[in-house]
């Protein structure tokens, strides 16, 4: 079996008893059915990194860090996370028999806690951490103060915190290489604190050079691709994230002073979207790709829309969008945006009378 550690030269050199794998990595590169041609764009791929084990990109990172914990001995892991990161460190803890323990952002989506709960993690959720910079940043430097103590690492899924955890996720743009080769013109990847776009562009400098990496974002934490966009060096923290999409309302830098730079020298540009976009695209890839992501994995998507009225991207060009996790993560989402109809109890007659109406449709 394929995983993430056949990349061992990337990763952390953590003796093949301590890895822990749960089948993450080596997750689908799929054309576009509908919505390249709609778009102009035919050499449209999807990598869905909704189909890992938890169902986002972030077991990539949280296989690196928790092998590393088991090789030190750990048994307990202090988190932060909007969802997904913990998610995927609740599971990997559970499965090496570490005690799992998350501070969570104020308003994270339910289905993740309860992910994260069932996994056994103990979940904290603060106010307005994750919506305001200076809370965000003070509850950062508290924890990082109490697992430094410890010796404990601080898996917050950014290279300023987990450089080498987060190398776990440069793996997905190797996968892309293997199999689109070299002709990878662009590739869109959503940011909130930067730290995947970030590794994408590492991973593409090893092996896509030549690969323009743009950062995409919610207009409502606007923190890295605008300051990408207008030339300057260093992004910029925001009083508060107002985007309603989850899992990027990282108010705080973090990674992005860094992401602009990489994505500059590697050609790409920055991309600011709508919510209103984000979730229209995200009942548009379920409906006519069959991919179900929850809102964030529709952000690369919205800002190759915004690319292709730009025209910054070509017809004839190759372009990959990370899909970074599924739908069922947020079933809010879906329930607050889409109106979809409820599904009431029929008598037999009348059911088969609404097909046999729809058929005649």
């Amino acid at each position: 079996m394929k995983t993430i550690w056949q990349y061992d030269s990337i990763l952390p050199d953590i003796p093949e008893q301590y890895r822990m794998l749960l089948g993450e990595g080596q997750t689908p590169l799929v054309r576009s059915r509908s919505i390249g041609h709609a778009l102009g764009i035919p050499n449209l791929y999807f990598k869905l990194e909704n189909l890992n084990p938890t169902g986002s990109y972030k077991d990539r990172f949280a296989s690196v860090l928790v092998s590393e914990m088991r090789a030190k001995g750990k048994n307990v892991c202090i988190a932060t996370s909007s969802g997904n990161t913990g998610a995927a460190l609740s599971a990997y803890c559970a499965a090496a028999g570490i005690a799992c323990i998350l501070v969570v952002v104020d308003g994270a989506p339910l289905p993740k806690i309860k992910q994260m709960q069932l996994y056994g993690a103990h979940i904290l959720m603060v106010k307005d951490f994750g919506k305001n910079a200076e809370t965000t940043m003070r509850i950062f430097d508290d924890l990082e103060t109490i697992c430094s103590a410890r010796e404990l690492p601080l898996p917050i899924s950014a290279y300023r915190y987990c450089p080498s955890a987060m190398d776990g996720v440069q793996t997905i743009v190797y996968e892309i290489a293997e199999e689109l080769g070299p002709k990878v013109h662009h590739i869109f990847s959503p940011a909130g604190g930067g730290g995947l776009t970030l590794a994408v562009t590492k991973g593409a400098s090893a092996v896509l050079p030549g690969t323009k990496v743009n950062c995409v974002q919610p207009e409502g934490n606007d923190t890295i691709a605008s300051p990408l966009r207008n030339g300057a060096l260093v992004a910029k923290s925001v009083r508060a994230s107002v985007t309603t999409v989850s899992g990027l309302q990282v108010a705080s830098v973090i990674d992005g002073d860094q992401v602009i730079e990489n994505c500059r020298q590697s050609g790409g540009n920055g991309y600011v979207v709508s919510d209103e976009d984000v979730f229209r695209w995200q009942k548009i890839m379920a409906q006519k790709e069959g991919i179900f992501c929850e809102p964030a994995g529709a952000v690369a998507l919205a800002g190759l829309e915004n690319a292709v009225k730009r025209k910054e991207v070509a017809a004839h060009e190759t372009v990959v969008c990370l899909v970074t996790g599924s739908g069922f993560k947020d079933m809010g989402a879906v329930e607050r945006n889409f109106g979809l109809p409820e599904v009431g109890v029929v008598e037999r007659e009348e059911g088969f009378s609404q097909i046999f109406e729809f058929l005649n449709f």
